[in-house]
């Protein structure tokens, strides 16, 4: 459980930091998100940090028990594939990347729900 815990104290708040920027700036986040989606390298090498990432987190943290740790592993997987899905398929993750963000709904939803995520690791980590 220690790793959980670690790892908690980490994505925590990040996920904080970047839900709470981004729903504060969402007109800012929408054109940081075009331009993001302009360049083809810009893609790719976030791709790339994804794959590493995940597997980080899957190596390190592959935790499937009925209890908040399991939120660290999913968003290992997630983290992995969506880094796949960038490098392997950059012109549908364009597309499909480029309707979400212009989604002003869904932007602030999903950064609501990073805060809420975040906060909930964050006093797992901290405060448990």
């Amino acid at each position: 459980m220690t790793n959980s815990i670690l790892i908690a104290k980490l994505i925590g708040p990040f996920l904080m930091i970047i839900g709470i920027a981004s729903l504060s700036n969402v007109e800012q986040l929408k054109s940081i998100g075009r331009d993001f989606m302009a360049g083809p390298a810009h893609l790719f090498v976030a791709g790339i940090l994804a794959v590493v990432t995940g597997l980080a987190l899957v190596n390190t943290h592959n935790i499937w028990i009925a209890d908040w740790p399991v939120i660290i592993t999913l968003l290992g997987w997630l983290a992995l594939l969506g880094g796949i899905f960038r490098v392997g398929f950059p012109a549908l993750a364009v597309s499909i990347g480029g309707s979400m963000i212009e989604n002003t709904t869904l932007l602030r939803v999903a950064s609501a729900a990073q805060i809420v995520l975040g906060a909930y690791l964050s006093w797992q980590g901290y405060l448990v």
